[in-house]
């Protein structure tokens, strides 16, 4: 939402339509991307903004989305600029890869995720504890002993890499956030990381096998990209969690 995989997608064009980029190429320079846009709006919504005691840096959360929104933006500008310069061939290839799939995943690319996730998942451990004591509050999370920037910080740059390391290997699959963690908490009625992570797992991997097997008998033979799938299902389950939260509200 926020413009990380449009940091991504950005980047993996222009490696692939600029500089003729193929596999772990692409991957690369679509992490890369990432980091550098969430670098990027992150140094935008600090500037300038108030943190608690009236000390310069912490981020403010409208700050960061209408940072991210504005960069995403611009970003979507500079794939819709490269798609229209090169020749249809790369640009069918290109609307694959933005539209998340997984008919070109190869042992590369999930040795590359691999090693992200070794580095990550034992930073998300470690970070769990603080994002909850966080979500007190800044004020009662510093009472409780939080750094409350320096755990801030962490935190970002753990889902960046998360989100970057996804993105990379497979594109911006669409929506699977969005479904993975309302789904897990309506199993297992609370907040959980494993059971969120273990949600997205099946829901891409539920996505992937309509998307190759089932889709082809409907449509002719056409196999669609994961995130066309995830897409169809994750618009609507947002819409449904939007208007049974307004009917809780009241």
């Amino acid at each position: 939402m926020i413009g990380i995989s449009y940091g991504a997608s950005a980047a993996a064009v222009t490696a692939i339509v600029v500089f003729g980029a193929t596999g772990a190429a692409v991957s690369g320079a679509a992490f890369a991307g990432a980091l550098g846009v969430a670098t990027l709006i992150y140094a935008i919504s600090r500037s300038g903004s108030l943190g608690s005691g009236g000390q310069r840096g912490d981020a403010a959360g409208s700050r960061l989305i209408l940072a991210g929104v504005g960069i995403a933006a611009a970003l979507h500008a500079v794939v819709s600029f490269l798609l229209t310069r090169t020749d249809i061939r790369t640009a069918a290839d290109v609307l694959v890869w933005l539209n998340g799939s997984l008919n070109s995943a190869n042992w590369d690319r999930a040795g590359v995720l691999g090693l992200a996730l070794l580095v990550l998942i034992p930073a998300v451990a470690l970070l769990a504890g603080p994002l909850r004591i966080l979500e007190l509050g800044d004020d009662t999370a510093a009472g409780l002993g939080v750094r409350v920037g320096a755990a801030r910080l962490a935190i970002v740059i753990t889902a960046v890499g998360l989100a970057a390391a996804a993105t990379a290997a497979a594109g911006p699959v669409a929506f699977v956030a969005f479904l993975a963690g309302p789904i897990a908490r309506r199993f297992v009625g609370k907040a959980s990381l494993p059971a969120s992570a273990l949600t997205g797992v099946l829901i891409v991997l539920g996505a992937d096998y309509v998307a190759a097997n089932i889709a082809p008998l409907v449509l002719d033979g056409t196999v669609l990209p994961v995130g066309v799938i995830t897409g169809a299902l994750g618009a609507p389950f947002l819409l449904w969690l939007l208007v049974t939260s307004n009917r809780k509200d009241a």
